[in-house]
């Protein structure tokens, strides 16, 4: 490894820094995190809530599909509203009325300017300050705010019960009848809903900016973007721009020195190799990724339409079998499940290459027990969802066995573990293939740094098990983006660039030398960025300062390497002409193509258009964030996953040719639908509400009054031209691979 070393030791550095970052301002999350009071009280001295009636109502949401049904900290879903900032907002101006009318007679909106004022000022010091005594772990609640509490707690016990005065309102929301049916545990939820409201308008101890940074924006109270916001807002932005300048610098220096391209082999070198009977096994896995991809298209636009209709599909109620919640739930799952199941596939088919074209003692036993497992794991999780959210499961096994009630983590964690075993019976798979080939082979380097990658994604799977049921909220959201943006968006990244060097490589189209130089670099490049980037998701979940410094200057170096990938995108569409036997492989490459652009326009450009803390602060929780995830979620992974599919069915069907009518409206479809579903559609309608959250609030972004009104239920409903679009493109796609697998002749 020694022509190597600088690379590796940059690799390694970078890793290791960025990892004791993350885990050092981790701890500040710990230590910072906002009190839950042991008892909050009324001025008589009354026990109103307690730290476990709160703990209580977290896992009452959790259990209707907690992040599935509108929003917290701005966290979730985007058609109900954010409860945090509702409750707030509904809390302030029952206080405002209460008062008004205590003091003058009126209601708060007949006073003259002058008493508005008045009262407003009143109102911020009754709430700014903080009254939890930590000494004691109580919180005392003046009798005007218990009054505006108990008026905001009807509003939700009767919009989550089945008060039919509130069916529109559920509708409008997305929400089935009788949500939460339990009358205890809804007015535990109430609780919940109301600590998070309090952290959101109350100042730590001896500071001038509440416990989520001044989070949501709220007039009323002065909850304005602080001082620090601002300030690492610019400095991201300045570092963002210097390090593209140094990227490009430095990409023009090394340039220089590009050895010359190998000349391609004149046959496919992949198909020296005999198909192992590991590899003949893998075409089960493409149908379930097809069948998933399938199933999670059909599931995005049911869910789309519930936004429109509320409480049925075109005039079919549907929402008690089969509520936005659960679709929600079901879509995203869906998602994770086929894009893991396809880079799994790709890491099982490459894994006897490497070995010299050899199987280890077993291994299609274990590619068969490992396929068996992952769709137990899948259709247990989907069952436990519908169990949960229908509240037929017992509230104690909901977490464990139903629904966790945070997004993209939504499955029980019984089905999580599961999932984890299975993750790690693979990389022992890949193991076993791996490490005798590094062991024999010449230069170590691709190899090695193939293995580490590999090694990162089974292992780094455990960080979604490092919370509980009842882990403070703060804390929770900190390991839940270790697996939504760290695992996925970083050592997943650095797994696929990984992969596609070794793939270019194994094919005689580049030489080792690129391919591990552009693997190590790429590698360090995407971490030094995406490790403590991981922050830029937490600046207001009950953080602090540095918290948001590390994230918005580290994240605006995640976008970095994303300007180059136009090139990239070019080099891989190159290709397909290097050879005459690569037209074998053009839709692989170029569904690869896609990638290098969808990860320049969703990962970045989307990515950081809400990535300043200035920007988040007005747009978390708006259709501007369903932007980023279709794009890059969709445009990266699933281009990706779709990529590999096509690749490894190209090798078990060797005689299968693709069919080129297929492939083009697979593969246009699918790209002009994506672009139709976000352009006239989802980033409008964030746009839209980026307006309204900056003059008004989110509590009016996210309003029934605002997401009804006509423009943005226009919106919704041109959505459907661009879905129709994208499906017809993914039905395409998977009748292409059902067809190779099922009715082409496999290699004997």
């Amino acid at each position: 490894m020694a022509s190597y070393k600088k690379l590796w030791l940059i690799l390694a550095t970078v890793c290791a820094v960025t990892l004791a970052i993350l885990g050092y301002y981790g701890t500040e999350v710990y230590r910072k995190a906002p009190p839950i009071p042991e008892n909050v009280l009324s001025t008589s001295g009354e026990v109103l809530m307690t730290q476990e009636s709160i703990l209580n109502g977290q896992t009452a949401w959790q259990s209707i599909g907690g992040m599935q049904v509108g929003s917290i900290w701005g966290h979730g879903a985007y058609q109900a509203p954010d409860w945090t900032a509702d409750w707030l907002h509904r809390e302030l101006t029952h206080w405002l009325d209460i008062t008004a009318q205590e003091k003058f007679g009126k209601s708060f909106a007949d006073l003259e300017g002058a008493q508005q004022r008045h009262l407003k000022y009143l109102l911020a010091e009754e709430y700014r300050n903080n009254r939890y005594d930590e000494a004691s772990g109580t919180l005392v609640v003046s009798d005007t705010r218990l009054e505006a509490m108990e008026l905001t707690k009807d509003y939700y016990m009767r919009l989550f019960g089945d008060d039919p005065d509130y069916t529109k309102t559920r509708a409008n929301f997305a929400m089935k009848n009788n949500t939460l049916p339990d009358e205890d545990r809804r007015a535990e939820m109430t609780e919940f809903f109301f600590w998070t409201a309090w952290a959101s308008a109350t100042n730590r101890p001896d500071k001038e900016v509440t416990y989520t940074n001044n989070w949501p924006h709220e007039p009323l109270i002065n909850n304005f973007p602080t001082a620090e916001n601002v300030v690492w807002s610019i400095i991201s932005i300045i570092l963002l721009m210097a390090g593209i300048g140094f990227l490009v610098w430095g990409w023009a220096f090394m340039k220089k020195e590009d050895e010359e391209e190998p000349t391609p082999p004149a046959q496919d070198p992949v198909k020296e190799f005999n198909l192992t009977p590991s590899q003949k096994a893998l075409g089960k896995y493409l149908l379930v990724v097809v069948g998933l991809f399938t199933l999670q298209v059909l599931l995005g636009g049911f869910t789309a339409h519930y936004t429109i209709e509320g409480h049925g599909f075109y005039g079919i109620d549907t929402t008690e079998i089969f509520p936005y919640s659960l679709v929600r739930s079901w879509h995203l799952q869906a998602a994770m499940f086929w894009i893991a199941v396809a880079f799994l596939a790709a890491g099982l088919f490459l894994a006897p290459i490497i070995n010299g074209g050899k199987d280890p003692k077993y291994q299609k036993l274990g590619v068969d027990v490992l396929f068996i497992a992952l769709v137990v794991v899948t259709a247990g999780a989907f069952l436990g969802n519908w169990l949960a959210i229908l509240q037929i499961i017992p509230p104690e096994f909901s977490f464990w066995f139903g629904h966790q009630g945070y997004e993209y983590l939504d499955l029980g964690r019984f089905w999580q573990l599961l999932k984890f075993v299975g993750i790690l019976f693979w990389l022992f798979l890949m193991c076993r293939c791996m490490l005798p080939a590094i062991k024999n082979a010449e230069d170590k380097n691709l190899l090695a740094i193939f293995a580490a990658s590999i090694l990162a994604v089974g292992l780094f799977y455990g960080a979604g098990l490092m919370y509980g049921e009842r882990t403070h909220l703060s804390i929770m959201e900190y390991w839940r983006w270790w697996i939504v943006h760290l695992w996925v968006e970083g050592f997943f990244e650095v797994f696929a660039t990984v992969s596609m060097s070794l793939i270019f490589f194994k094919l005689g189209l580049v030489t080792r030398k690129t391919a591990t130089t552009a693997s190590l670099l790429a590698s360090s490049l995407f971490l030094v960025g995406g490790i403590p980037g991981t922050f830029h998701h937490l600046y207001f979940s009950g953080t602090t300062t540095p918290v948001m410094a590390v994230g918005a200057t580290f994240s605006a170096l995640e976008v970095v390497p994303l300007i180059l990938l136009g090139y990239e995108g070019f080099n891989n569409w190159r290709m397909q002409h290097k050879a005459p036997w690569m037209q074998n492989l053009k839709w692989p490459v170029m569904f690869f193509v896609a990638v290098a652009f969808w990860n320049m326009l969703g990962a970045g450009v989307f990515g950081f258009m809400i990535n300043p803390p200035i920007a988040l602060y007005f747009i978390q929780g708006l259709n501007t964030t369903a932007t980023h995830a279709h794009a890059a979620l969709f445009g990266v992974y699933g281009f990706l996953a779709l990529g590999f599919a096509l690749f490894v069915l190209r090798y078990i069907r060797p005689n299968m040719v693709f069919n080129e009518k297929l492939m083009k409206t697979a593969f246009w479809w699918l790209n002009i639908g994506l672009v139709m579903m976000l352009f006239t559609s989802l980033l409008p309608v964030g746009i839209i509400q980026f307006v309204a959250s900056a003059s008004e609030g989110l509590w009016y972004a996210r309003s029934e009054e605002f997401m009804q009104s006509n423009v943005l239920h226009t919106l919704r409903w041109i959505r459907t031209i661009g879905d129709v679009v994208f499906i017809v493109g993914a039905f395409a796609v998977t009748w292409q691979i059902v067809q190779g697998v099922l009715f082409q002749k496999a290699e004997k």
